[in-house]
């Protein structure tokens, strides 16, 4: 089974070089955007069959990682 971090990758060749669930053409932010409008697991897998339940997993892990820093106020 793969890692969150091995589901997600980025190819510059493909969609521009944007974060993409397991080398397919759907972007972490395609999966963002489902789930933003109200979409549960269940309907997403439904909408697109080639994702697993884990790479909706990975792609909310990746957006979490993506904002998580630390900002120093100078």
């Amino acid at each position: 089974m793969k890692s969150d971090q091995q589901r997600v990758t980025i190819n510059p060749r493909q969609c521009g070089g944007r974060p993409c669930i397991r080398g397919m053409r759907i972007r972490v932010t395609d999966v963002l955007d489902l789930l933003a409008t109200g979409l549960n697991y269940e309907q997403i897998l439904d909408e697109m069959p080639d994702l697993e339940r884990a790479d909706i997993t990975a792609a909310i892990t990746y957006a979490k990682q993506s904002i998580d820093h630390p900002v120093i106020a100078a």
